[in-house]
């Protein structure tokens, strides 16, 4: 079978387009005789756009979804969107953070009158104005042919209809921008035969070009691409605006910073549910990228950790008495802080009630710990349970932290990058008992040692691959032990759809 399937009702709504030797109508895919193995590379590799129409549950079309995902193949739209597209309130538990955006949309003069209705092809629209909303509503919802009224009630717009369209009802317009959609979308399906027989999975790498602190610089993505194509892994860099193309691959591999109310933490979701191979998981963002989980978790199994106590909002308890114990100088963390920053030192009891009410605005709990000086933070990355580098992180000249905010630009220490055997075990032993607390993901665990001290500060989930970095010690080799456990894993969803 071809990598790609189109899926039509009729043979002649593909008319106003260029010929397909890819295209197959709903009929014909649901008369195919699967009694072959399901999961073979031929059948798993295979990708289906359905353009059928009948997409309510138990119609035409949602068998067609329903069939090929029990083929092993992968398919926009999935089951689970037809299923959600069906149900309102899940339409609007998927949407629900659409409000600033029309909100802002609607100040800007973008939306008027009292209602729209806006067609969605592959994320694109033909109102350059509303180009972000239709990325947004396929990013949530991936469905090739979507057609959204919004509605102004009480000066205030929202969505009241979300549903999947016909092909045979574009406009000649629309048609044009259909296939041009189809074909950014597809770029990646449609590869060389070359290109097919020599990569066996693809992998994306989901980066942000623009970011000033990423997880991995440009070279370090390079030696990525090419230790995975060394290993048969077709790797791809994509962005945000990608999150469409989420089942075009086996694996996704995110190297931008994540957080939980972000296009992270979605597509990784997202991914996890199309049966991806996703480092980092969701559920590795959920409980590394809160410091209250991981004080309470670190606590609550035994794993070293620095003396703290929470801060809650609504504690009418004096500061006083509130960190009895715990002496000045104190470290202040907003949960969700990364790369030094919602990370303050308090050195008074009179600063302390300052700092904290202005970061309670952000969190109804705070982190507070004991103040630890030293020279560097250990760094200890662990992937699938083995530990992969060992640096030390020095804090930023003048500073008492590795990244400095305090001036127009950030500025960070040095670093030494360590053979794990020459580093103490007492730190390597604290690092593996933590992460395996959060799974057999990807880590980055930070850790203090003070004499024979030694603490875990955190664990992250997203930790810095860079290169001149992390693979001072590696080198290549570091790139290629992150591709083998990303294969492994592949070949073993392979075999389990067997």
């Amino acid at each position: 079978m071809c990598p790609l399937r189109i899926i039509v009702d009729r043979l002649e709504d593909w008319r106003p387009y260029y010929p397909s030797e890819d295209l197959i109508t709903a009929d014909q895919f649901l008369s195919l005789d699967r009694r072959h193995r399901s999961g073979d590379d031929q059948d798993r590799s295979t990708h289906i756009i359905n353009l059928s129409s009948e997409l309510d549950y138990l119609g035409t079309g949602y068998y067609v979804s329903l069939l090929a995902q029990a083929r092993g193949q992968r398919v926009l739209p999935t089951v689970e969107t037809l299923n959600e597209l069906s149900r309102k309130a899940l339409i609007d538990l998927q949407l629900d953070s659409l409000g600033p955006l029309l909100g802002e949309l609607a100040r800007q003069g973008r939306l008027t009158g009292d209602s729209l209705t806006l067609r969605v092809l592959f994320g694109e629209c033909l109102e350059p104005a509303l180009a972000r909303l239709a990325r947004k509503l396929f990013e949530r919802l991936p469905c090739p042919l979507l057609e959204a009224r919004l509605v102004r009630r009480h000066d205030l717009w929202r969505l009241s209809r979300l549903k999947p369209i016909r092909l045979r009802d574009l406009n000649a317009e629309e048609q044009d921008l259909f296939a041009t959609a189809l074909n950014r979308h597809s770029r990646k399906v449609w590869r060389t035969p070359k290109a097919r027989r020599r990569y066996r999975f693809d992998l994306a790498i989901l980066v942000d070009p623009k970011e000033a602190l990423p997880p991995s610089n440009r070279s370090a993505l390079k030696a990525f691409i090419r230790a995975g194509r060394k290993l048969g892994i077709d790797v791809s860099l994509i962005t945000r605006r990608d999150a469409g193309r989420l089942a075009e691959f086996d694996a996704l591999f995110i190297r931008e910073t994540t957080a939980l109310d972000h296009h992270t933490y979605r597509m990784a979701r997202l991914a996890e549910h199309a049966g991806l191979v996703v480092i980092d998981a969701p559920q590795d963002i959920l409980r590394c990228t809160n410091k209250v989980y991981l004080h309470a978790l670190l606590r609550a199994r035994g794993v070293p950790a620095p003396d703290g106590v929470l801060l809650k909002r609504r504690d009418r308890r004096p500061l006083a008495e509130q960190i009895t114990g715990l002496g000045f100088p104190l470290v202040l963390k907003i949960p969700d802080g990364s790369f030094s920053r919602g990370v303050v030192k308090v050195e008074s009891l009179s600063q302390l009630e300052r700092e904290s009410t202005r970061l309670f605005d952000d969190s109804a709990l705070l982190l507070l710990q004991e103040w630890m000086p030293t020279e560097y933070d250990w760094r200890i990355g662990v992937l699938d349970g083995q530990v992969l580098f060992a640096s030390r992180y020095y804090m930023a000249r003048g500073h008492w932290q590795i990244y400095d905010h305090s001036g127009a630009q950030v500025k960070s220490g040095g670093f030494t990058t360590h053979d794990p055997e020459d580093v103490p075990p007492t730190v390597i032993k604290a690092a593996l008992k933590a992460t395996r607390l959060i799974g057999n993901g990807f880590y980055g665990v930070d850790l203090k040692q003070s004499g024979e001290r030694v603490v875990v500060i955190e664990v992250n989930d997203n930790p810095n691959v860079d290169a001149g970095i992390e693979d001072a010690v590696l080198g290549r080799e570091l790139y290629e032990r992150i591709m083998a456990v990303f294969l492994a894993r592949m070949q073993a969803c392979v075999q389990q759809a067997r």
